[in-house]
């Protein structure tokens, strides 16, 4: 039988009382003949084992119950019967149903204790006899066994739920706790969001002039070049060129950068997914991966800013099909529960190294060849703007999971 915990636990000062009391009966006890004192040494080893062995399963609680009222009734039996001066250990049973039994299991082990001690009257035989004047004492023998069986279950029971109490309050507890890191967390974040968004615009708009200004020089020299100098022609071409790659970049930081004004209307998810899928799949070719669609029927249009929220399910599907093998299928699923949305977007890619987690929605991390970290960023920074959440559940070579909260309003805060 496997021990509970897997361990013995050490020695507890209960365990001495039992010690003591089984060791004085089997001493000093009214009867110390050697079945006797067999007897009480079996029924202290089981007191002693059961909160060692008892699993926590009603059937094992019944089999302890059950084998402490064999050893009790053999050695009331072999002391005297009904008049055994050991029919008080009766109460060992009832107290194990009372401790680890329902009401119910409490009241059929008392039940059948008194029961059981009651029985010996049918054993008396044609010269024994019990006085009137006993009866009381036999009644109140056999109500003794019921009564503390009871009183103990209710303890039992106030003490089991005192436990429920003090595990729930510290459930809630480390729920707080995890909320309270989440959201130092999200502030942190935000500060980094907002000092990287001022130096990135700052940044950006003093790029932008000479930028212009390369741009138009290089097309100048690329008109003045003579058509047969190849070479200064392609030079003029790779300046343009680079000047328009970096205005882009500087266009994704000044979108980064400034504050978005959401642009809330009813829109229906499930088109506004579509439109992001559709885009993705203009990439099929070269991505190879299959998209499927998991979409709940039951949720009905509300606000959002669509152009934003789309922006975001692109740049999501767009990481899910880098990271997912050729051949590979992405899903899009969603759900609602309460006043949450829930947009999920899973692939079984290469997932995200564990220490890069808490780095990933940040402005400039990135572990792309070439990549900008910029993103997730943007897609953190418009889902905030939502009021919503972003969260991301990932195991380097399983897959990724990246789960969009946004809060479900069918019409605005002001009414309109």
């Amino acid at each position: 039988m496997e021990l509970r915990g897997g361990v013995w636990k050490i020695v507890r000062p209960q365990d001495l009382v039992w010690v003591a009391l089984f060791g004085a009966l089997a001493v000093f006890g009214p009867d110390r003949e050697p079945a006797t004192i067999f007897l009480l040494s079996a029924l202290g080893v089981f007191q002693l084992l059961e909160p060692r062995l008892l699993p926590s399963s009603t059937r094992a609680s019944v089999a302890f119950v059950l084998i402490k009222f064999a050893i009790c009734y053999l050695l009331i039996g072999w002391t005297g019967g009904i008049a055994s001066r050991y029919y008080w250990v009766l109460v060992f049973p009832v107290i194990s149903a009372a401790t680890t039994l329902s009401l119910a299991g409490t009241v059929i082990a008392s039940v059948l204790a008194s029961g059981g001690y009651l029985s010996f009257l049918r054993f008396l035989t044609h010269d024994q006899f019990i006085a009137p004047s006993e009866y009381p004492e036999l009644i109140m023998r056999a109500l003794m066994l019921p009564v503390i069986g009871y009183l103990t279950q209710q303890l039992a029971e106030s003490n089991r739920m005192a436990a429920r109490k003090a595990e729930a309050a510290a459930q809630q507890a480390a729920d707080a706790n995890r909320q309270l890191q989440e959201a130092e967390a999200a502030m942190r974040r935000s500060e980094r969001l907002a000092a990287l968004g001022q130096l990135s615009a700052g940044l950006a708009h003093e790029l932008r002039n000479p930028l212009g200004t390369m741009k138009t020089s290089a097309e100048m020299l690329a008109r003045q070049v003579e058509p047969g100098n190849a070479v200064a022609r392609e030079m003029a071409d790779f300046i343009s060129s680079e000047v328009d790659r970096t205005n882009s970049l500087v266009t994704r930081f000044l979108d980064f950068a400034r504050p978005l004004a959401l642009r809330l209307e009813k829109t229906d998810l499930a088109q506004m997914i579509d439109r992001a899928v559709t885009d993705i799949e203009r990439h099929a070719p070269p991505l190879d991966v299959a998209i499927y669609k998991n979409y709940s029927p039951d949720i009905p249009p509300f606000l959002l800013d669509g152009q934003l929220m789309e922006r975001v399910l692109y740049n999501l599907l767009l990481n899910a099909a880098q990271a997912t093998r050729p051949g590979g299928s992405i899903t899009v699923k969603t759900r609602q529960f309460g006043d949450t949305v829930e947009i999920a977007v899973i692939d079984r890619g290469a997932g995200i190294d564990a220490k890069h987690l808490e780095n990933i929605f940040n402005p400039f991390f990135t572990t792309k060849a070439g990549g900008v970290g910029l993103g997730l960023a943007i897609v953190s920074k418009i889902v905030d703007e939502h009021g919503g959440k972003l969260a991301v559940e990932s195991e380097s070579g399983v897959g990724s999971v990246f789960r969009v909260y946004l809060p479900f309003r069918e019409s605005r805060e002001d009414g309109s």
